[in-house]
């Protein structure tokens, strides 16, 4: 990381601490308290970039483009579901948190040199089904996206000392299209009403997040950042190449939280994601050949040209 970014990173994570005081600490990095206007969110309403930044997130994804590594290795994944804790709503979006104590919900293999504890999961999703990812594919939008956190345990004695290096943390993206009832997600989603409001936290033991993994073992991989503040460029990204299926009630359920606390005017938690950033001068490479014209099940479907507001 260039040393020119560490004062501004240091002072962002500063703002952020100095917001959440007396509240939990977050790992998802915005954990201020943001309001809803328009339909693009206050976060990213006026150019937020880290000077000298090379490999922020997310990006466009051009299969034509992405080159195919064939030295990439099957990504394993391991989870004890018995070491997830807790339902989180921080303002931003909610965050299911795990025990990272131990190495008991690892990842490991792909393009990872070493293996990666899990750290919590997250959606960012929009007010319709027209658009919500962060990432995109061929200029495409998928209604959300989830997010699986994991850091680098073997170099750093903590998640926050990996978010500030280069390779602390492996982040797996996995998109979400509508279709038929997810029943893995549901159990998740019948849980949402009590983190209705920020700042509530509720207890949610023995899940296995790799029931919201495609089977498809295909990815996208790349070196990237954190996609809400301080934008450190710690992340080497994984994206499964096939999205999971949920229905409308299920996102339905999503845009029913809200950015604000009980007592205060509500703010339906919508449109939480980060606008797309340069590619520059970065690599996509994919585990698999890439077969755009005749690979149509990994397309969006619908609203082809849609543009995010």
């Amino acid at each position: 990381m260039a040393p020119a970014m560490l004062p501004l990173l240091r002072r962002a994570w500063a703002a952020a601490a100095s917001s959440r005081r007396g509240t939990r600490r977050c790992s998802l990095g915005a954990c201020c308290s943001y309001r809803l206007r328009d339909a693009l969110h206050p976060l990213w309403q006026s150019p937020l970039t880290i000077p000298g930044g090379t490999r922020q997130s997310p990006i466009n994804i051009q299969w034509r483009d992405s080159v195919y590594d064939p030295f990439l290795k099957p990504l394993k994944i391991s989870y004890d579901p018995t070491t997830c804790l807790h339902i989180w709503n921080n303002g931003y979006s909610f965050l299911v948190e795990f025990d990272d104590s131990t190495d008991r919900s690892i990842i490991v293999g792909g393009p990872l040199e070493n293996q990666y504890r899990l750290k919590q999961f997250h959606f960012h999703w929009g007010a319709i089904n027209d658009w919500g990812s962060e990432h995109t594919v061929d200029s495409k939008f998928y209604p959300a996206e989830l997010h699986l956190v994991h850091w680098n345990a073997v170099e750093y004695p903590s998640f926050e000392e990996a978010v500030m290096e280069g390779n602390g943390l492996a982040v797996i993206g996995v998109f979400l299209k509508l279709g038929a009832r997810h029943e893995g997600l549901q159990t998740l989603v019948d849980a949402l009403p009590a983190v209705k409001h920020k700042d509530t936290v509720i207890e949610f033991d023995v899940f296995d997040p790799s029931c919201l993994l495609p089977s498809c073992p295909d990815y996208w991989t790349y070196a990237g950042s954190l996609t809400t503040p301080p934008l450190t460029e710690s992340v080497t990204w994984i994206i499964k190449k096939k999205p999971i299926e949920v229905d409308e009630d299920q996102l339905e359920a999503f845009r029913m939280l809200l950015f604000t606390s009980d007592g205060e005017e509500e703010k339906r938690m919508v449109d939480n994601f980060r606008p797309l950033q340069p590619l520059m001068d970065r690599t996509v490479r994919s585990s698999f050949q890439v077969r755009h014209l005749l690979d149509t099940e990994a397309q969006p479907q619908g609203h082809a040209e849609q543009v995010r507001p």
